[in-house]
């Protein structure tokens, strides 16, 4: 295992690669003439003091929004130890974040930290470089655009780390090897520093941008919301989210709105759209092998079992999440308290060579955009055909990843099982539920109502549905008018106020589990709504025991491999700090970093 400390230092010197600015390691030799030569390649910190240099540097800290390598995807912390997902494969650490039974010495945490870290390192680099730059060379204008979006980076790779490993260290650019104070302590809370930059940001930043994927002022009060939901800071959330709902708009100029169809969230054609707050831009075909990409790293590389497009299947829907889009049959509402009291009819221990009927209940339209079933169309891939490997089916269940899949009548965007899928971090959907969420907690419960209703009404939309294909052997002549599953969605009409506050808050979170699935939320939600009262164990453990209890191929597997798993409150609401930070933290006065509680 690599020693990671050098995201801790000052850069001396950075290489551009591609046009992309990484910081250096600190070199270290006994010979002093050796340490003052520039490595062959690299180019001084003078020399990118110039708005194209530092251009460079920011577009090197955006690049670390996509945290490439598999132990540092996101979906391993945020979807796998949730009741949204398993893990689809056989051993290994995933299935240490799924059953709760890891430690700190896991690389998994280490991997991920040193991503985080890396990002916040050349977020900072970028505001050392710009101190530097004469006044010459770049406008006061300039200058501070490019501060400001420094900032937000570091903000957003700050709030990644407290979302995972809770207790983290906050880095700031006076942070460097030269000044000695590299080993920061993890002691001190670290959200009002992150709230501080991200409210710089929505301060300074322009509300136009010439790049869709570059942060605008929008984007940061979106994240300064979201750090207010985590703060449980009701009051300040609730006027900023009803600043970003009337007034917010895109990088190019688009009011904030849902888009008509659920669908076009997940689509390379029409992504960065009028819902699309804040994402990472994925491109394939660009000269990057496809690495630019969602990868195959459990997102990318997945699709039915058997069928006409690959599949990798880290990444796999649950029962528990299959069975929340189940509806009452006259209403169309979400069964918010009974959903989870049978399993909707899966292909489960079926061979794909034979028959199945797919589920024929009542459901809502987003399971097909969010789980591939068997007998149901595949986005234009063909009818998913099921499992042709049936042990596959004995670690994570029947269902597969669609979001993050891009239509076969749009080669450009696949590359190597790679896809053009940006990764949306922030959606108006989500916008709109938070807002929901206050509402519920300080505000009107008809409000809310009004807010879960715009979404819900998007979902309603006929054609929004997945369709039937006009020919089944030849999905690329498009769809009929048919639904292709038995699809109802209902709006609320009054049940709200009616009901009271408890039924309108299980009625918004259990919104955001449907409208949000599979995108990287639902663990740090969970952990939101708990605040100390163990609901987020009570939501897990009831999703383990279930999970445990479905009956596989392989007799017995599944059950050995969640033996003994179990949530515990006052522990696994966040990760361990990774043994080896500790570690190389340690000074004479023992170590700086503090693990969590727990471990």
């Amino acid at each position: 295992m690599k020693n990671y400390n050098f995201f801790y230092k000052s850069i001396h010197t950075v290489i551009i690669i591609a046009a992309i600015a990484v910081s250096l390691m600190s070199m270290s030799s006994c010979n002093k003439s050796y340490l003052e030569k520039n490595p062959l390649g690299s180019t001084s910190e003078s020399t990118l003091a110039t708005k194209a240099g530092t251009d460079g540097l920011l577009m090197g800290a955006y690049n670390r929004l996509n945290n490439g390598w598999l132990y540092a995807s996101e979906f391993l912390f945020a979807e796998i130890p949730s009741d949204d997902a398993n893990f689809g494969s056989y051993g290994g650490e995933a299935w240490g974040l799924e059953t709760f039974l890891f430690d700190a010495n896991f690389f998994i945490f280490n991997e991920k930290w040193t991503a985080l870290y890396t990002g916040v390192q050349r977020a900072n680099d970028v505001l050392r470089v710009l101190d530097k730059v004469p006044a010459e060379k770049i406008t006061a204008d300039e200058a501070l655009q490019i501060k400001s979006e420094a900032i937000f980076l570091r903000a957003c790779f700050h709030l990644a780390a407290a979302q995972i490993f809770g207790n983290v260290p906050y880095l700031d650019e006076t942070v460097s090897y030269e000044n000695g104070n590299y080993n920061a302590k993890n002691t001190e809370p670290i959200w009002p520093k992150i709230e501080a930059d991200f409210q710089f940001a929505a301060d300074n930043l322009a509300a136009s941008k010439p790049d869709a994927g570059r942060a605008n002022k929008w984007a940061a009060k979106s994240f300064l919301a979201k750090v207010y939901m985590f703060e449980h800071k009701y009051s300040e959330a609730k006027s900023l989210l009803a600043d970003i709902i009337t007034n917010g708009i895109t990088t190019n100029g688009k009011p904030y709105a849902l888009v008509p169809k659920y669908e076009d969230n997940f689509d390379p054609a029409t992504k960065n759209n009028s819902e699309s707050v804040f994402a990472v831009q994925m491109s394939v075909n660009d000269g990057a092998d496809g690495d630019n990409g969602n990868t195959k790293s459990g997102m990318g590389y997945t699709g039915p079992y058997g069928g006409p497009i690959a599949t990798y299947g880290w990444l796999q829907p649950s029962q528990s999440l299959a069975n929340s889009y189940k509806v009452d049959p006259v209403t169309g509402l979400p069964l918010i308290y009974t959903w989870n009291d049978d399993d909707i009819k899966s292909d489960l221990n079926v061979a794909s060579t034979d028959p199945h009927t797919p589920y024929t209940g009542p459901l809502d339209p987003r399971i097909d955009w969010t789980m591939g079933r068997r007998g149901i169309p595949f986005l234009d891939w063909g009818i998913n055909p099921g499992n042709n490997w049936i042990p596959q089916q004995s670690s994570a269940g029947p269902y597969t990843n669609i979001k993050s899949i891009a239509p076969q009548s749009q080669p450009d965007a696949t590359q190597n099982y790679s896809k053009a899928v940006n990764e949306v971090l922030i959606r108006f959907a989500d916008v709109l539920l938070w807002a929901a969420e206050i509402e519920v907690e300080i505000g009107s419960l008809s409000q809310a109502e009004q807010y879960v209703n715009l979404v819900r009404a998007r979902a309603a939309n006929p054609d929004g549905f997945q369709h039937t294909y006009i020919d089944d052997s030849d999905p690329l002549k498009g769809f009929t008018n048919t639904p292709a599953a038995n699809y109802k969605v209902g709006l609320y009409m009054g049940q709200f106020a009616a009901q009271g506050q408890a039924f309108a808050r299980d009625a918004v979170r259990f919104e955001r589990k449907i409208e949000l699935a599979m995108e990287n939320h639902r663990f740090y939600d969970l952990r939101r709504y708990d605040n100390g009262t163990g609901y987020m164990a009570d939501v897990l453990n009831a999703h383990l025991e279930h999970e445990v209890n479905i009956p596989v191929f392989f007799a017995g597997f599944r059950e050995q491999y969640l033996a003994g798993a179990r949530f515990k409150s006052g522990k696994n609401e966040f990760f361990p700090i990774p043994q080896s930070q500790i570690d190389i933290s340690t000074t004479g006065d023992g170590a700086t970093l503090t693990q969590n509680p727990g471990y």
